[in-house]
């Protein structure tokens, strides 16, 4: 699968799954209200079927898998790995992703940067703030804190694509839409535009 463009292949086929009837009413009630760990375990299920759809095989809690020799339910602590299917053993994951429920910046930052310290074609923070209004302002930040705090080097050496996906309370009429907003990091200007 070309990097180029599996960003927008994933939220497209996230924005399918998010919609499918098992999906949509566990992940939403969770977020209107405001239950962070049932919000996770259901945007987890999400996530898997998301994979699922892109012809990935994805390891997470209570999804454990077996594709490599060693199986686990989490690689290298991260929530969710994603894999190209294959048979050959120990291969690069195509995708890794955080679905980070913490309030506190500093742990979504922490989030980010393990992401970036993987080599894959698509990276995915999914966090979450109260209101949608808090995003860009989060957003904003994590850009100053982590991508800045990397030297330029750094920064043209990352490959593959990076997401933020804020999820919220938004507007329950919107669902999924108003619940969750996209940034891409861009390649030549290291800056988080609005997807």
């Amino acid at each position: 699968m070309s990097s180029t463009n599996v960003a927008t292949q994933w939220q497209a086929q996230f924005w399918q799954t998010v919609q499918q009837s098992e999906n949509t009413n566990p992940l939403k009630d969770a977020a209107l209200r405001g239950r962070l760990g049932d919000w996770t375990r259901a945007l987890t299920s999400v996530v898997i079927a998301t994979c699922a759809a892109m012809e990935w095989r994805a390891s997470a809690k209570g999804h454990p898998l077996d594709i490599l020799p060693v199986s686990r339910e989490e690689y290298l602590a991260l929530d969710v790995i994603a894999f190209e299917r294959g048979d050959k053993h120990w291969r690069l994951p195509v995708a890794v992703m955080e679905l980070e429920n913490s309030q506190h910046d500093d742990l979504i930052a922490y989030a980010l940067w393990k992401l970036l310290c993987v080599r894959a074609d698509l990276r995915v923070l999914f966090c979450y703030r109260d209101n949608p209004e808090q995003a860009s302002a989060l957003v904003r930040w994590l850009r100053d804190q982590v991508i800045g705090a990397l030297s330029i080097e750094q920064r043209t050496r990352l490959e593959g694509e990076t997401l933020i996906v804020v999820g919220s309370r938004g507007e329950s009429a919107t669902f999924p839409y108003g619940f969750f907003k996209w940034w891409q990091l861009e390649s030549n200007t290291r800056i988080f535009r609005l997807m």
